[in-house]
């Protein structure tokens, strides 16, 4: 037999073998329809225009049908939103908090960028004579006017209104003043945008996301840290509704019916004083990394951490963060030790170690360089480290940290792996082996940006984000088993390159694979 033939008839079994495998995989849970909701807004075409930082789009949704029936995505120039709003020709812009980028489209097609005042870009709102306000929350704190055409450049009006924090989800009041709410400070305030003169409306809330304005001129507010909606009237707060945690913004229509957001979920629902109504529905909202406890199998949520029974895939617990809040987290990686879960997050830059039957945070590592994801290995914990390319060893003992490899370009998932470590650097295509005293060995190269690992006998699973591809590695062979969207790219250079990673892991001869753009959980049976 000539070679030619020999390697034909041997790609030909192994694309066979990838067709056999790929029809065991199945959708094993699904999740919401939108990448987490923020913010909301209703255009005068009276739909719901939801944005979505994660899944970097603007969804259009009709809340009577309860139907999404248009997107805006990156290949309309919307990059990673977190608010929108409307001005009174019809116009919507919106804020880009991972990239600073203030937007709109005219005429609902013509990009225009109205300026860029630094990551951070938050909320958005326009007066009632189209002059257009974006403040800065959780990044930094100004508050700023802009030039809607992006000619003048952006005029701070305060940078003092809290720190790490200026106002978050707004509205422009029946006074002429901006209404915002302060999340750290419990309170609502209006500022005179002209003078920066600032005043304290209302106080003694939990965690205020967002006010909006009724037709009467009341004030709405969400409470995010109670999971309420409150009207404030004759300096009174009067709930009108407990909703849930991890809410993120309300929209109010023609009618005064009012809607809210939820970032960890994915879901909006329409809210009275009588009833909640489910609009899109929630669960899986952006499936970072996944691990196996308690014969459940664990997902960093972002905004949330969940589990999920191995067995029938219900629900087993959900734990949501109240963001920079909350002692969680937004977390994008976890693992398993013993009985705890350690939850990593490069968003917030800490490391994590939870306890699953109450979601107690007993130890945490803070002001890490970009953590990506983390195992339990010898004494301490060996974390991935996408600032400075390394894997880095850490104790909760106070000890100095202890560089045990670097050179990684992009160090994505670092499992245990026979005595050492196992890592994918997504910049190089490879997985790396790294003995306990930091000697390195390329087992695999030549991948396009692996992901997700997880061992199982002698075959190497990877994920690989760029294709969506789910490839077993057995010996020479690599083998694709299946195949799901590939995953959501970088909003900027501030970000590790897989954003969100998509995580696999192995449990009870079932490969369980996170769908982060599919807002779903997978397995193949191996």
């Amino acid at each position: 037999m000539n070679k030619l033939l020999f390697h034909s008839l041997l790609l030909l079994f192994i694309l066979s073998c990838s067709e056999e495998e790929n029809t065991r995989m199945e959708t094993f849970v699904t999740g919401a329809k939108i990448a987490g909701v923020n913010g909301i807004h209703f255009g005068p075409d009276g739909m719901l225009y939801a944005a979505s930082v994660i899944g970097s789009d603007i969804s259009v949704v009709n809340t009577e049908s309860k139907e999404i029936i248009k997107r805006y995505g990156i290949d309309k120039g919307v990059i990673g939103p977190d608010d929108v709003a409307f001005n009174s020709k019809g116009d919507f812009f919106w804020t880009s908090i991972l990239t600073g980028e203030v937007a709109g489209f005219i005429n609902g097609e013509t990009k225009v960028i109205a300026g860029n005042p630094g990551i951070g870009v938050n909320p958005i709102t326009f007066s009632d004579d189209d002059r257009l306000f974006v403040a800065q929350c959780f990044y930094d704190n100004g508050l700023f006017e802009l030039d809607p055409n992006g000619i003048a450049k952006p005029r701070l009006i305060l940078d003092n209104i809290g720190e790490f924090c200026g106002l978050n989800g707004m509205d422009w009041g029946p006074d002429g003043r901006l209404y915002g709410p302060r999340w750290f400070n419990n309170e609502i305030v209006s500022v005179n945008v002209d003078t920066g003169e600032l005043r304290t409306e209302a106080s003694g809330f939990n965690v205020p996301a967002a006010v909006k304005f009724n037709s009467k001129g009341e004030l709405i507010v969400l409470d995010t840290g109670a999971g309420k909606v409150i009207k404030v009237k004759d300096g009174k707060n009067e709930e009108i509704a407990y909703v849930d945690q991890g809410l993120d913004n309300l929209a109010l229509n023609s009618k005064d019916e009012i809607f809210v957001s939820s970032y960890s979920e994915g879901s909006i629902m329409k809210v009275s004083e009588n009833s909640i109504e489910e609009i899109l529905p929630g669960g899986i909202a952006h499936a970072g990394g996944i691990s196996v406890i308690n014969g459940n199998i664990a997902i960093a949520d972002v905004q949330s951490v969940k589990a999920y029974n191995s067995g029938n895939g219900e629900e087993a617990w959900n734990y949501k963060n109240t963001f920079r809040v909350s002692p969680i987290g937004a977390n994008t990686a976890i693992s398993t030790f013993n009985d705890y879960l350690i939850l990593t997050s490069w968003v917030d830059n800490n490391l994590k170690i939870m306890k699953p039957e109450t979601g107690e945070i007993v130890e945490s590592l803070e002001n890490l360089n970009v953590p990506v994801s983390a195992t339990k290995f010898g004494y301490g914990i060996a974390v991935a480290l996408d600032g400075n390319g390394s894997i880095t060893l850490f104790n909760f003992d106070g000890s100095p940290s202890k560089v045990l490899a670097d050179g990684f370009e992009a160090p994505t998932h670092v499992i245990n792996y026979e005595e050492g470590l196992l890592v994918s650097d997504r910049g190089r295509g490879e997985l790396v082996k790294i003995d306990s005293d930091g000697t390195k060995t390329i087992l695999v190269n030549g991948l396009d940006s692996p992901e997700g690992i997880a061992v199982q006998g002698n075959s190497i699973f990877v994920f690989e984000g760029n294709t969506g591809e789910i490839k077993e590695i057995l010996g020479n062979v690599i083998t694709v088993i299946g195949n799901v969207l590939p995953g959501s790219p970088a909003q900027s250079d501030l970000e590790p390159p897989s954003m969100i990673f998509n995580g696999i892991v192995t449990h009870n001869n079932y490969l369980y694979i996170a769908g982060e753009v599919e807002k779903s959980l997978f397995r193949i049976r191996l």
